[in-house]
C-alpha cells in the first residue's frame, strides 16, 4: 500500500523529539508498504526551518524515510505567529498534495485538528482511504488546563471541527486507550460508533533503545554509586510540570542513601536550584539538560523512574506521555505520582500510583519502593520489559496496519 503520513509537527527526529511518525513510516517500509510523511518545513517553537529559498515544496530521504516538507513561517511560542503557521500549513496542504503520486490511504494527525481536517478532507474528495489519528484531545485539553472555558466560543467551534473529523474519517485511531469516553461525553456516540474507533498509544522503539543504552553511556558518580537508591526524573523543568513539588516531597525523606536525579531544563531550573542551595536540600540534584539518545542509559541505571506532573482532568481517559515508555523499555521500577486511568503502568504490574499528588504520597511512595524486598523489585522490573515489548513500534505498527485494512 501508498500510506501518507500527514503530520503537521512530523519533522525528522534530530530536529525535534516527536518520533512516532518516523517510527511508523520506517516499520512500514520494513513491512513492505511505501510510506512518505508529509510535515511543515518549520521546526516546532524555533527559528529552524528546513526550506530556506522560495520552494513551496521539498522532497528528502532520511534514514530510507521519505518526507515532503510543505513551506511554512517559522514561529515560537503560542501567539498569532503560530496560528498562522497551523492555518498556512493546512491551506497549502491541498495544493501540493495534488502534486504528489496519489496514495491508498492518508492517515492524518490531530494535534493540531485544522490540519488533520484538511487531510480528512483532501482524502475523502479524492476518493482515497482515511485514517484520522488523534494525539490529543482538542479542545478539551483546553478546556481541562483552565486555558478556555466549555462554552467559550472558540471551544465550539473547534468541537464542531473535531467531530466533523471523526463523522468523515473512515476509522479514527487515539492514543488515549479510554478516549472512546470522551466520545460518550459529548454524546456523539450514534454518529460515532464505538467499532469505528481503535487505540494505539505511543510507543518505544526498543531496538534503538537498547542501542543508545550500549553507545551512549554518561559518566555521572551518582548513577554510578551502588550505595544510592536512585530516584531518576528526566523531563522538562516548566512550572506547568511543578517539579518543585519533588524538592518539597525530597525534604520529607530523611534516608540519606534515597537521592533525587533530575535531568531536564526549563523556565524553572534556576529557580529551583536556588531552593536547593537556600533550602539546604541535600539529597537532590540537578544534572541539567542532555541529549534524548542519553536517556535510555540514565533512566537503566535508575532504582526507580518517577512519572511527575500535574494531575488534570483530561489523564481520565489515559495515559500517553512519551517518557513513560522509555521508563518500561529501561527495566526498572516507576513511580507515577498522579491518578491517571488506563495507565500501563499498573496495568502491567510495572510500578506504583501514590494516592495522592503530594508531597507527602510522594515521599511515602518512594520511601516504600526503596524499602521493598528484592524480589518485589524484580517483579516489578520484568513486567516492564514485557510491557516495553508490547509497546514497541514494530508492534504499534502491526495493529495500524490492520486499522488501516479494515477501512
Amino acid at each position: 500500500m501508498k500510506i501518507w503520513l500527514i503530520n503537521h509537527y512530523g519533522v525528522p527526529p534530530e530536529y525535534y523529539p516527536l518520533a512516532r511518525p518516523f517510527l511508523f513510516a520506517k516499520n512500514l517500509i520494513k513491512m513492505g508498504h511505501q510510506a512518505t510523511i508529509i510535515a511543515a518545513s518549520s521546526v516546532h517553537n524555533s527559528d529552524v526551518n528546513l526550506i530556506e529559498d522560495h520552494r513551496k515544496y521539498v522532497h528528502e530521504v532520511v534514514d530510507g524515510v521519505p518526507y515532503v516538507y510543505i513551506k511554512c513561517s517559522s514561529y515560537k511560542g503560542n501567539g498569532v505567529k503560530r496560528v498562522i503557521n497551523i492555518l498556512e500549513f493546512a491551506w497549502k496542504l491541498k495544493s501540493v498534495c495534488g502534486k504528489l503520486e496519489r496514495p491508498d490511504v492518508i492517515v492524518a494527525t490531530s494535534f493540531d485538528p485544522i490540519s488533520c481536517y484538511a487531510g480528512i478532507k483532501y482524502a475523502k474528495k479524492n476518493g482515497i482511504k482515511a485514517v484520522a489519528e488523534i494525539a490529543d484531545l482538542w479542545p478539551e485539553t483546553l478546556v481541562a488546563y483552565g486555558v478556555a472555558g466549555s462554552k467559550n466560543p472558540i471551544v465550539r467551534i473547534l468541537r464542531q471541527l473535531e467531530k466533523k473529523i471523526y463523522t468523515s474519517a473512515d476509522r479514527i485511531v487515539f492514543t488515549m486507550e479510554g478516549a472512546y469516553d470522551y466520545i460518550v461525553e459529548q454524546r456523539w456516540e450514534k454518529d460515532i460508533p464505538r467499532s469505528k474507533a481503535a487505540f494505539i498509544n505511543n510507543g518505544i522503539d526498543l531496538d534503538g533503545f537498547k542501542r543508545n543504552v550500549s553507545q551512549n553511556p554518561v559518566s555521572d558518580e551518582d548513577l554510578e554509586d551502588d550505595e544510592l537508591f536512585k530516584v531518576v526524573y528526566a523531563g522538562a523543568i516548566r512550572k506547568v510540570n511543578n517539579v518543585g513539588l519533588l524538592l518539597d516531597a525530597a525534604k520529607l525523606i530523611d534516608d540519606e542513601k534515597i537521592k533525587f536525579l533530575i535531568w531536564g531544563d526549563g523556565d524553572e531550573l534556576s529557580e529551583l536550584k536556588q531552593r536547593v542551595e537556600s533550602e539546604n536540600i541535600s539529597n537532590v540534584c540537578f544534572k541539567g539538560r542532555v541529549e534524548k539518545k542519553y536517556i535510555p542509559y540514565i533512566t537503566s541505571h535508575a532504582d526507580l523512574n518517577i512519572i511527575h506532573n500535574s494531575e488534570t482532568p483530561i489523564m481520565r481517559f489515559g495515559l500517553s506521555l512519551n517518557k513513560l515508555f522509555d521508563y518500561l523499555a529501561a527495566g526498572k521500577p516507576i513511580l507515577v505520582d498522579f491518578h491517571g486511568e488506563y495507565n500501563p503502568v499498573l496495568g502491567y504490574g510495572a510500578g506504583v500510583e501514590t494516592k495522592a499528588n503530594t508531597a507527602v504520597e510522594i515521599a511515602n511512595g518512594i520511601k516504600g519502593m526503596a524499602g521493598m524486598d528484592k524480589d518485589k523489585i524484580s517483579v516489578y522490573a520484568r513486567n516492564a520489559q514485557a510491557a516495553a515489548k508490547e509497546y514497541d513500534f514494530s508492534r504499534l505498527t502491526e495493529r495500524l496496519i490492520s486499522v488501516i485494512e479494515s477501512c
